[in-house]
């Protein structure tokens, strides 16, 4: 009897650490608002992980209120949390500064970035027909910025900045109503910041015809904004390149990721981008350059995986 108890125990362990081997590797990835383009690229990344790891890694999307709800997550979620949050944030959360003064926590020394994504991209939409070849060519004009977005923010800024503020007509209108009145002649252009190309341009583009305005590097450096190239021929007539800003977006974690599961992740992103492009062209703006935008530390994991393949690395990257 003593044999079969110790036979069927042992059968017990083997069954288990079976199991345990090929037991799933949970990650929650929190991303943006279900109706952002974000959200999206949230969707495709989980699906990439299932499918370049055979479903050992099983990716939760949770929707988020934005990138500060995302940072400040970080101080309290445990196990394999990944976020995603532009850059600048997680300077200013360890900080303690701006928008994350007086909420300081030492767990947000904690964070370590896994690799970048599309970033927020500027686009000034203006009608062909509207005549506005240059920002001065918006003074009278009438623009949709929307309101309560980075994209309706950061126009009103640009507006500012190139001496533009109270000259332009600003509709009290959601910026999903853009297209349409841009087609209905209401607007004379409209303002928008998300992954290039981007949706409702390309629809502009291909239903009205559009001009997306260029900034000089003066005005680059005013807006202290990332400069992006978008390539001639990304949108319906677009026969030059757009040279406009952006806001990088890169997905952390925290030191709470195992070395191990980090790696994998960083490595599945990178093998499955291509595929990813497929289906969103917003993937294509992906690159190794876009490394250079990551200015904490990235985690032991995923650096183990740049170092094996050659990409660039700073010190503070380390």
């Amino acid at each position: 009897m003593k044999l079969f108890k110790g036979l069927a125990l042992a059968s017990t362990l083997l069954a288990a650490t079976a199991f345990a081997s090929h037991a799933e590797t949970r990650v929650t990835y929190k991303s943006a608002s279900s109706s952002s383009s974000y959200y999206q690229m949230a969707v495709q990344i989980a699906e990439a992980m299932k499918a370049g790891t055979n479903g050992d890694v099983i990716v939760t999307v949770e929707e988020s209120q934005g990138s500060v709800q995302n940072v400040m997550e970080a101080a309290v979620r445990t196990g394999n949390y990944v976020f995603t949050t532009p850059p600048a944030l997680i300077g200013l959360a360890q900080g303690g500064k701006a928008m994350f003064t007086g909420k300081g926590n030492p767990k947000f020394d904690e964070i370590r970035a896994l690799f970048p994504i599309p970033s927020l991209t500027m686009h000034f939409v203006m009608r062909d027909d509207a005549g506005i070849n240059s920002f001065a060519d918006m003074e009278g004009k009438t623009i949709l910025i929307g309101k309560g977005s980075f994209g309706a923010s950061e126009g009103a800024k640009y507006l500012g900045l190139f001496g533009l503020e109270a000259k332009v007509n600003l509709p009290d209108v959601e910026l999903s109503n853009a297209v349409p009145a841009l087609k209905n002649g209401q607007i004379d252009g409209f303002v928008t910041a998300g992954s290039w190309p981007a949706p409702n341009v390309i629809e502009a583009a291909a239903s009205v015809g559009v001009k997306v305005l260029s900034l000089d590097d003066e005005q680059i450096a005013a807006t202290k904004r990332t400069k992006l190239v978008i390539p001639a021929g990304t949108y319906a007539g677009q026969d030059a390149d757009i040279v406009t800003t952006s806001l990088p977006v890169v997905a952390y974690t925290t030191t709470e990721m195992d070395d191990d599961t980090a790696y994998q992740l960083t490595k599945t992103y990178w093998d499955q981008k291509a595929k990813m492009g497929e289906d969103a062209a917003w993937w294509d703006g992906v690159d190794q350059d876009l490394m250079g935008t990551i200015t904490s530390a990235i985690h032991p994991g995923a650096l183990r995986y740049y170092t094996e393949m050659g990409f660039p690395i700073t010190d503070a990257q380390k």
